[in-house]
């Protein structure tokens, strides 16, 4: 080891609370990856990363406080000690990975006492390598310095188990599911579905999907589609009453009255209701108050944007009686190819957006359910679904009064190759119990202690000391915590708008090189 590299030196504390001091000149920031390497172990280090810091000195508190005071007060000068040997900072880091001839395991001993420590280098972390199927999610990050080493995941088994992106407002997170998004295109083991309130993705009116070299692999549906995009109508046979759960808070017998519609008239069983066709066999349906069925009315006539006129249905908005008749089976078939279909929902309500969602979630779970009766499953791509504000079906509050689509799918979508990629700026909305099912979350900053905790109980790794790292991730920044990662690697996601501009200037300079 160099002693230029030196930054501190083990000096105390035990497994999971190693403390280090600092080596004068050098600067140990908060998440910070290093290496502790000593004689004593010629085949062996140790990878260490810092929480905690603070400030040590040979000289007791009451001297201190003097020295302090007579510069205050009295401008005698505080340059009466050693500032290198006399005063520094101490280091809490834990341990991380022991490294054997460069081969990764848990640690479960201590460096050696006195062991020097030094940064973290390129080739410390050659064990990660690029997986089969990879998903690119950034540059390793030490601190707030990035190494030069780029962190792949094994992205067919990250999609089906679910995954969680946490953030305050403001913190990157749809600048890291663009990116994400961008590397899986040109993939054909997964198929992603989007639900894109800010209509922020494709890149209608800036950088987006369809700048991608792979771009006809993007669909993109939208009430008012530029060229290239497909106009998104849906049809109302296409409508069950399951597809409403989790949409609208419906009382027990308003969901008794449109299971009773379904089964009398079928596929048009909305129609019915808006038309108030009776429900005529009495002896095997239930009765229904005349309220019950005035209400899913007027609440099926608002969200679907029906209009009801002399005694004739008129469609104005997505939902039509004629159009959309292929459109959910299209997105399914898109999905099944590994294609990447992103739905504009900017225009909607919150509850028409969820609508959607859940249409298409119940098109692609039972498709996966019979592939999977068939023997077949192992040959489709995996299919994840972008849930932005996630609380809002996968709440608390929310599954108390009914489960839907989307939290069926967090608790077994895996066994049929279909999950979630749940975006929130409030985990501990979610309960715990689908919160562990997400076996992959991607923490960026968290200002709040309360959602930091929820996020760190859940954890595929211990962050239990890493609470105060968490809270000074800067934008961009982020830790990835995932039961298919040796260790909760710290992470620099890259700029969109700079990795759209350095793909594009990479494809024109290779379209100047002649072959042959």
């Amino acid at each position: 080891m160099g002693e230029q590299s030196v930054k501190a030196q083990v000096i105390s504390g035990e497994v999971g609370r190693i403390v280090a001091r600092q080596k004068a000149g050098e600067q140990i920031e908060l998440g910070e990856l290093m290496v502790a390497e000593h004689p004593a172990w010629p085949n062996e280090k140790m990878l260490l990363q810092a929480y905690g810091l603070f400030y040590g000195s040979q000289i007791s508190q009451q001297n201190l406080e003097l020295i302090s005071g007579l510069e205050l007060e009295e401008n005698v000068p505080a340059d009466i000690m050693d500032a290198n040997v006399r005063a520094y900072t101490l280091a809490l880091l834990k341990n991380v990975l022991t490294l054997t001839n460069n081969e990764p395991c848990l640690s479960k001993t201590l460096p050696p006492f006195l062991a020097k420590i030094r940064t973290l280098t390129k080739d410390d972390v050659s064990f990660l390598t690029k997986p089969k199927n990879a998903l690119f999610m950034g540059r390793l990050r030490s601190g707030s310095k990035t190494v030069d080493a780029d962190i792949f995941l094994p992205g067919d088994k990250v999609l089906s188990h679910h995954v969680l992106i946490a953030a305050t407002t403001g913190r990157g997170k749809s600048n890291l599911t663009s990116c994400m998004l961008w590397d899986s295109i040109d993939k054909d083991y997964c198929g992603i579905l989007v639900l894109d309130p800010h209509d922020e993705y494709y890149g209608r009116t800036g950088p987006g999907l369809k700048d991608h070299e792979r771009s006809e692999r993007v669909v993109y549906y939208a009430p008012y589609p530029p060229p290239g995009g497909r106009t998104l109508k849906i049809n109302l046979e296409t409508l069950r009453p399951t597809h409403f759960n989790g949409v609208i808070d419906w009382s027990q017998p308003q969901r008794e009255a449109m299971d009773a519609y379904f089964r009398k008239y079928g596929r048009q069983w909305i129609e019915a209701i808006i038309l108030e066709k009776p429900l005529e066999e009495k002896t095997k349906y239930p009765m229904f108050f005349e309220g019950t069925i005035g209400v899913i009315k007027r609440r099926m006539l608002g969200m679907l944007n029906l209009e009801f006129q002399q005694n004739q249905l008129f469609c104005n908005g997505v939902f039509d009686l004629t159009a959309g008749a292929t459109t959910v089976k299209d997105i399914g078939d898109a999905l099944e190819r590994g294609g990447k279909v992103i739905i504009d929902t900017s225009l909607f309500s919150g509850a028409v957006e969820i609508l959607i969602g859940s249409i298409i979630a119940h098109e692609v779970l039972d498709r996966y359910r019979h592939y999977k009766t068939k023997g077949i499953l192992q040959d489709k791509p995996v299919i994840s679904i972008i849930l932005e504000e996630a609380p809002r079906v996968l709440g608390k509050e929310i599954l108390e009064k009914s489960s839907n689509i989307f939290s069926t799918i967090a608790r077994e979508g895996r066994k049929f190759n279909v999950g979630l990629i749940a975006i929130t700026q409030l985990p501990s909305l979610i309960p715990r119990s689908i919160l562990a099912n997400m076996n992959t979350k991607i923490i960026l900053g968290l200002e709040m202690a309360p959602e930091r905790q929820a996020i760190i109980e859940s954890a595929a790794q211990d962050l239990s000391e890493d609470n105060r790292t968490i809270a000074s991730l800067d934008k961009g920044e982020a830790i990835i915590t995932s039961t298919f990662a040796r260790f909760a690697i710290p992470i620099k996601i890259p700029l969109f708008s700079e990795m759209v501009k350095e793909k594009k200037q990479m494809q024109q300079s290779f379209e100047g090189v002649r072959f042959g």
